[in-house]
């Protein structure tokens, strides 16, 4: 986990950086693998709240990147 939050802060600074490593943490607490948080994380059209929903409705991950991206 550890290294997708310093690939996402290697590229972006200051409060960017803070507000992509809150999706990120919110997107793995919601459920989503590192490599799919990272993802939505960046992508800053993506809604959060959508993306959480998605899977608490019972979503699967695949299906959930293939409507949010």
């Amino acid at each position: 986990m550890a290294t997708a939050q310093f690939q996402i802060a290697a590229r972006h600074d200051g409060e960017d950086e803070q507000v992509l490593d809150w999706r990120f943490e919110a997107l793995r607490r919601a459920g989503y693998a590192v490599s799919a948080a990272a993802k939505l994380a960046e992508r800053r059209e993506v809604d959060l709240h959508l993306a959480v929903r998605l899977l608490l409705a019972g979503c699967s991950q695949k299906t959930a990147l293939r409507i949010l991206l």
